[in-house]
């Protein structure tokens, strides 16, 4: 790397404050301790209209026109009646504001230190009639056998009320300590070829859980959770937006570098950026020709 750069690397940072002193700018004092332990017991843990009136409906004004130009699913995994909108931070960059909340990305943060990347960053709106997903974890495409150290953090934001009737996601708690992998209903490789609906739910399963949630609540979980979408008996649309966050060496799902240009990461706050991956995983991944990717953008 450029010397500059190295040497601005090396400089020591103050020790950052540990996530519960963090979260109780934000959160009742009371809450934060056991939120902390539901997530590290459970896998999972839920943080109430955390989301003020505005806020949402900023978000929803936003994702709309996407949701109705967009197309549906592609297979069961996704959903055949599902939209699915990606690269949410080149189609408008009021998502940076739940990307960088501060709730979430304390989260983030803590467990998979500062250098940690946007992995992924997706709206999800179940159409009535959509089917029950398959379960899965959102860290599958690593090849670590399970249960291994914590590769990813998952937050999702209802930007409607999620209920039993339309499709409130479906967690397996305390999964991420398993090591069994396969199990009726997990996702299998021909999921992602299949386009027709599953008749019945063959991955129902008695250890399942409903999140279900008012809107602007927040749900943040283990990226080796095991989860899915649920089915949407009803006859409304529930809309969800789900950052993930993976740690700063490992390879996020969705190239945020190509989906989001130079000139729009620009735009974007200084934290969400590095997000993108204009940032250095210590000592010096994630160089570009040599120096600092914070060097190319315009």
């Amino acid at each position: 790397m450029n010397a500059h750069d190295s040497q601005t690397m090396a400089v020591a940072k103050p020790a950052p404050r540990n996530l519960a002193e963090r979260l109780a700018a934000h959160l009742p004092s009371n809450l934060v301790a056991e939120l902390i332990d539901t997530f590290e017991t459970q896998g999972f843990c839920v943080i109430p209209e955390l989301l003020d009136a505005a806020t949402l409906a900023r978000q929803r004004e936003a994702l709309a026109p996407w949701i109705e130009q967009g197309p549906k699913g592609r297979n069961v995994f996704e959903g055949t009646r599902t939209h699915r909108v990606y690269a949410m931070l080149a189609k408008d960059p009021v998502f940076a504001e739940l990307v960088a909340h501060p709730v979430a990305l304390a989260w983030a943060e803590h467990y998979l230190g500062e250098s940690c990347l946007l992995s992924a960053c997706l709206a999800i709106c179940l159409e009535p009639g959509e089917s029950a997903q398959p379960w899965h974890t959102d860290d599958g495409h690593a090849t670590l056998a399970p249960p291994h150290d914590l590769l990813g953090v998952s937050t999702f934001w209802a930007l409607d009320d999620t209920t039993l009737e339309n499709g409130a996601t479906e967690v397996l708690p305390s999964s991420h300590l398993w090591s069994v992998t396969e199990f009726p209903g997990a996702l299998r490789d021909l999921d992602f070829a299949q386009g027709d609906d599953v008749e019945g739910d063959p991955g129902a399963h008695p250890d399942a859980v409903s999140v279900t949630m008012p809107a602007g609540s927040l749900m943040i979980a283990r990226g080796d959770l095991w989860h899915r979408g649920g089915a949407n008996r009803s006859d409304q649309a529930r809309r969800v937006v789900t950052p993930q966050y993976c740690a700063g060496w490992l390879r996020p799902l969705e190239s945020m570098l190509l989906s989001v240009t130079p000139e729009q990461a620009a735009l974007l706050p200084e934290r969400v950026r590095e997000l993108l991956g204009y940032s250095i995983h210590p000592p010096f991944m994630g160089y570009s020709d040599g120096v600092h990717p914070r060097r190319l953008l315009p």
